[in-house]
């Protein structure tokens, strides 16, 4: 069992932050991402952004400490994933630049580089050495003999050798939109996704013989495939069709989705499975390789909310009852990986500690699960190695994320502790406590409390924070994706700063259920989570640290619209807000998710899903607001911000603006968060006047 972290990463980070906090050097924290596990050797490679500057690293068991493999320095936005390992786990291919939340659209140039970007793919040797360039392309997947790629470009799914000189080959020009490429054990085939308008089928391209042989196709969106051993089936799961052409409202239950397995050769299927009905009937998926992992024995594993939690359970290849893979009760697992002989499965999830991530690991075939870490830390991403470690990310209230690595029945060791720089401030830092407040209509909704350095006398100014998502969960320490990562850090320095900060998980999130993440009429269907943003606002007005008139509201995405949300209808509790690319109109936002919405074909729908928004109470926005945008954002669209300014000028609200040409949702540039960061930190400051630490 792993309590705790290297000895020498502690000492370290205790050493650090005598000169105080500043966001440069709270931002100055790396952050780890995309760790995978060699098939030989031993060695795991992840990714670490320093400053915007992003790098592949690698470590092996032979090792005391990680290594950087690559040599990019500058904050240019560009970002590294979609990692794959030879066979022989001597070099790695990646991909290079583009837009990873949005795959295939213009690819980000948010440093507006004026020779423009690419999306890349490329190969550089584990041992160390230059990467090499292998052609421009996404997504790719190694072939079984280590000799070539497949991967995606617009038009098709193309194929090259991974020696110098080699040039690509388009392998398939399919009708449709492809996805999930994966090569058959023996590399003579390759399944993938082909979504159509409306519905999805699964295809298996044979090499030899240059035809497709469709698996079982219906007017469903089928999606995940997963060969089994021998190469003669393909298992996937089916959503059954639905022309529900909304979003972002409650969907507790409709048509089951269900597990088949098709024949390769013939594209015979049947179904294995099906979810009952009522809980767990709408798929929800868990952050693995894939939804449905085929393990030893022929069981196949996959996530079911059954019992209204979302668990792993396992069923057999040919058919029967379904066995739940780990432990009873109330917890939800996230990520999810299968071990190296297929026996296991280890994940992530946080049982009998609600507020925190935890690894764990648990027999396909059934039984009680194992701890593999424990504590008040935060860990997630297991990958056992070739060797039996276990190499996972993990985090606490005062040390950033890291990558670590434990041995069998081993405590585990941070693999790059040099990477923290010496300006990170964490002896300076404060650990949030865990608070349940009352909504305003009276739900339990768990929060973080930040109370600034020393506690100090008098009332202080107050922030709330509000996640994005709203598929989200903040946890009591830094956190496991990079975005709220950055949020934890300004969490912090505004703590420092004589702030309280109250970061809140309101409905709708993840973490509590199913009937808590599908809560009654939230988002468009009646924002009915600004309960717990009047919630919140109360809970501090009644501490007596708070001076109610001084309480702001700030978030991003979602946490934006909360923010927004918050202003618009209760300027009485809330002083002043920092929206960043909030939802203002969500007739605006849900089309760039369902296409098929037409505001004209549902105009009940589109009446609450305005009245629902932001603008629908604009006329009673009183407090100043600091609005934060990037003009190439694909996730809210950038005439979310241009509408809402509108609104205000017209209502005579004062408000500032801070605009970051060529910038994507989620920020791609170091210098972007860091910026935007000060600007809201100076604003706060003007609009609320925090109690300055003596």
């Amino acid at each position: 069992m792993i309590k705790r972290t290297s000895l020498l990463w502690i000492c370290f980070c205790l050493m650090c932050g005598a000169e105080g906090v500043t966001l440069e050097g709270l931002l100055s924290a790396p952050f780890p991402t995309d760790l995978t596990a060699a098939p030989k050797g031993g060695r795991v490679a992840w990714v670490l952004n320093e400053r915007g500057a992003r790098n592949i690293w690698v470590a092996g068991p032979g090792e005391s400490k990680g290594r950087r493999l690559t040599a990019y320095t500058e904050d240019d936005g560009q970002e590294i994933a979609e990692m794959v390992w030879t066979p022989d786990g001597e070099s790695i291919v990646y991909v290079r630049g583009g837009d990873f939340e949005f795959p295939g659209r213009t690819d980000p140039n948010p440093e507006s580089l004026t020779a423009g970007v690419e999306q890349a793919i490329w190969m550089v040797p584990a041992s160390g050495g230059a990467p090499r360039k292998l052609v421009e392309g996404m997504e790719p997947v190694m072939a079984p003999d280590g000799g070539s790629i497949a991967f995606l470009k617009k038009d098709g799914i193309y194929t090259v050798k991974l020696g110098e000189g080699a040039k690509a080959e388009m392998m398939l020009h399919a009708r449709g939109s492809e996805s999930s490429l994966r090569f058959s054990p023996d590399g003579k085939r390759l399944a993938f996704v082909s979504a159509r308008n409306g519905h999805s089928v699964i295809a298996v391209y044979e090499m030899g013989a240059k035809k497709l042989v469709y698996l079982d196709a219906s007017v469903d969106r089928d999606a995940e495939p997963e060969w089994s051993p021998d190469g003669a089936r393909v298992a996937f799961v089916r959503i059954a069709a639905a022309r529900r052409a909304f979003a972002f409202g409650p969907e507790r239950e409709g048509e089951p989705w269900s597990i088949r397995v098709a024949e390769a050769d013939s594209g015979k299927g049947r179904e294995i499975w099906r979810a009952q009905a009522g809980a767990g009937s709408v798929f929800h998926g868990m952050l693995a390789v894939n939804q449905l992992l085929w393990a030893a024995g022929g069981r196949i594993v996959f996530p079911w909310e059954k019992t209204g939690w979302i668990h792993l359970y396992s069923i057999g290849a040919t058919g029967g009852e379904a066995m739940e893979v780990g432990d009873e009760g109330d917890y939800e697992i996230e990520h999810v990986s299968l071990s190296r002989d297929g026996h296991d499965v280890l994940y992530s999830s946080n049982e009998g500690d609600i507020d925190r991530r935890h690894l764990w690991r648990a027999a396909v075939g059934g039984g009680a699960a194992r701890k593999v870490t424990q504590g008040e830390g935060i860990e997630w991403a297991p990958v056992e190695t070739s060797e039996g470690a276990v190499a996972y990310l993990c985090s606490t209230a005062t040390m950033p994320a890291h990558a670590a690595m434990a041995a069998k029945g081993g405590a585990g060791r941070a693999l790059a502790p040099d990477s923290l720089p010496a300006a990170f401030p964490a002896a300076a830092l404060v650990t949030p406590r865990q608070v349940i407040f009352n909504s305003a209509d009276g739900m339990k909704i768990h929060g973080q409390l930040f109370l600034p350095p020393g506690g100090g006398s008098g009332k202080h100014a107050a922030m709330i924070f509000f996640h994005g998502g709203s598929r989200r969960q903040m946890v009591l320490g830094w956190h496991y994706m990079d975005y709220y990562h950055n949020a934890y850090a300004m969490n912090q320095y505004l703590a420092s700063k004589g702030y309280v900060v109250l970061s809140v998980n309101y409905r709708s999130g993840i973490g509590y259920g199913l009937n808590f993440r599908e809560a009654d009429n939230y988002g468009a269907a009646g924002a009915s989570e600004f309960n717990d943003v009047q919630g919140a606002g109360l809970y501090l007005a009644g501490r007596e640290d708070v001076d109610r008139a001084r309480i702001g509201l700030w978030g991003g995405s979602y946490g934006g619209y909360l923010t927004a949300l918050g202003l618009a209808r209760a300027s009485d509790l809330f002083a002043a807000g920092v929206d960043f690319h909030g939802v203002h109109d969500w007739n605006l936002e849900i089309p760039n998710f369902v296409p098929a919405y037409d505001p004209r074909k549902d105009p009940e729908a589109a009446r609450i899903a305005f009245e629902s928004s932001p603008l629908a109470s604009v006329a009673t926005w009183r407090s100043p607001v600091l609005l934060i945008h990037g003009d190439d954002d694909r996730n809210v669209p950038f005439v979310q911000t241009v509408a809402l300014a509108e609104a205000l000028r017209k209502q005579h609200v004062e408000f500032e603006q801070m605009i970051l040409p060529d910038e994507i949702h989620g920020f791609l540039r170091y210098g972007s968060w860091l910026r935007a960061y000060e600007r809201s930190a100076e604003f706060l400051g003007v609009r609320l006047r925090p109690q300055q630490r003596q």
